[in-house]
């Protein structure tokens, strides 16, 4: 019977093109509109390690202006300075813990075919790594030692193992590092978790750096940062080791805690070290420490803004009016053909089989919009990458947006067409006959 009603309504359609063309364009308008935004605000507010979000907290220390809060309402700085940092690292309660943040070399490969270039770094802990799941081609992280003993190692990118070692196994290779010789020691498999957790101060959706660097080279190489810097009070800083003494907060701290107890314990450890700071006459604020799980942390940092989920809404909406245009289309199209329901019924057709003739009408109206959307949402895609070249990760259409795509386009045309289809069955067959 299926097959049957699926035939018909191919017949059907063809019959009477441009109302069908109307009703296809209208369901396609709006699903190309609704995935666009869906598929931009899905990849915003996806979680980018699933597998260890609940284990992973970003550590907050409220060291900022006795007067005023960093953010609304309430919330501590999202950084730490150097002191803090320092302090922490020596703790052994988390499982795995890391301090970093964002700088740059000069990058010159050995045969110095290659023009140099500038290459962003992330200068971290060895922890980094294994805390966030980081896979490699060649190699891997440095060890313990590296840190403490500031070691020349790096780890590169496949991005940049491409670029200037053409891709081969560089491990044990050296290369350039502002006129500083660096041993490789790992190249990464293409890693680009997105939304960019684990630093959200230089762009939620920024690339993932180019190489990466032992956080003990800070102060022998002095390394600057690359990213946000900020304070809350005058300083006398004329020079790096000033800087490093200052309240400045510039470095990003992560903590792996795998339980409630190990969490609560490292909480006790950072209020404990605070007071004791504030007997220093550091720490005006009140106490207000706090370890944020990677989905809060991303709803702490608005990943997902408010522009994004009004655009979302309004699509919707688009997609509603789309919709109440198709009713008035298919009331048309299914009254205008009374005469043959009225047939169909006088032969003996009921009326639940003439409904669900047109609902599988319906059906294939909103298939074939289905279709006609993505080829849309595909160009509003392309369109989005365009106009924001940050935001690459968020326009690609993977399998299951895909099925999500013709779900909305089916369900949503059948339920515009259920009282159309309902009001042809209703029609009475025997005064429609009289006027054949």
């Amino acid at each position: 019977m299926l097959a049957h009603n699926l035939f018909l309504a191919w017949k059907s359609l063809r019959k009477n093109p441009v109302l069908s063309l109307l009703m296809i364009g209208a369901i396609g308008m709006g699903i190309g509109v609704c995935m666009t935004t869906l598929t931009v605000y899905t990849l915003m507010s996806n979680n980018p390690i699933p597998q260890k979000s609940d284990v992973l907290y970003a550590v907050q220390l409220d060291s900022w202006d006795p007067n005023e809060a960093w953010g609304e309402p309430n919330l501590p700085p999202s950084q730490l300075n150097w002191r803090d940092t320092q302090a922490l690292l020596k703790s052994d309660i988390p499982k795995r813990q890391v301090a970093m943040f964002r700088s740059g070399f000069a990058v010159q490969e050995p045969s110095n075919k290659l023009p140099a270039f500038i290459a962003e770094a992330r200068v971290t802990t060895r922890d980094f790594f294994e805390m966030f799941d980081v896979p490699f081609i060649y190699g891997g992280g440095w060890d313990a030692p590296a840190d403490r003993d500031q070691q020349q190692l790096v780890v590169l990118t496949k991005k940049t193992n491409d670029k200037v070692f053409g891709g081969t196994d560089s491990v044990g290779k050296t290369l350039k590092l502002d006129d500083r010789e660096f041993r490789v020691v790992g190249v990464t498999e293409d890693w680009k978790p997105t939304p960019k957790f684990y630093d959200l101060n230089n762009g939620s959706f920024a690339k993932p750096e180019e190489l990466y660097v032992p956080f003990g080279l800070i102060e022998p190489l002095q390394l600057k940062s690359f990213g946000n810097t900020n304070g809350w009070k005058p300083e006398q800083i004329n020079s790096f080791q000033d800087f490093l003494n200052a309240e400045e907060i510039w470095l990003q701290y992560w903590a792996e805690l795998p339980d409630t107890k190990t969490r609560e314990a490292y909480q006790a450890f950072i209020d404990q070290y605070v007071r004791e700071q504030k007997k220093l006459g550091r720490y005006p604020r009140p106490l207000n420490n706090r370890l944020t799980n990677v989905v809060d942390w991303m709803k702490v940092n608005e990943v997902v803004t408010e522009d994004a989920k009004v655009l979302l809404g309004l699509s919707f909406l688009f997609l509603a009016v789309c919709l109440l245009n198709i009713v008035g289309l298919l009331l048309s199209k299914f009254l205008g053909k009374s005469g043959e329901t009225a047939l169909r019924r006088a032969l003996g057709a009921t009326r639940l089989q003439i409904m669900q003739k047109n609902l599988v009408e319906v059906g294939l109206i909103g298939l074939l919009g289905g279709v006609l959307g993505l080829l849309l949402a595909l160009a509003g895609l392309q369109g989005v990458k365009q106009l924001y070249r940050n935001y690459e990760k968020l326009v690609q259409l993977n399998g299951e947006l895909l099925l999500v795509a013709l779900g909305i386009a089916l369900v949503s045309s059948l339920i515009a067409g259920l009282y159309p289809a309902w009001r042809a069955a209703r029609l009475a067959p025997a005064g429609l006959l009289k006027t054949q």
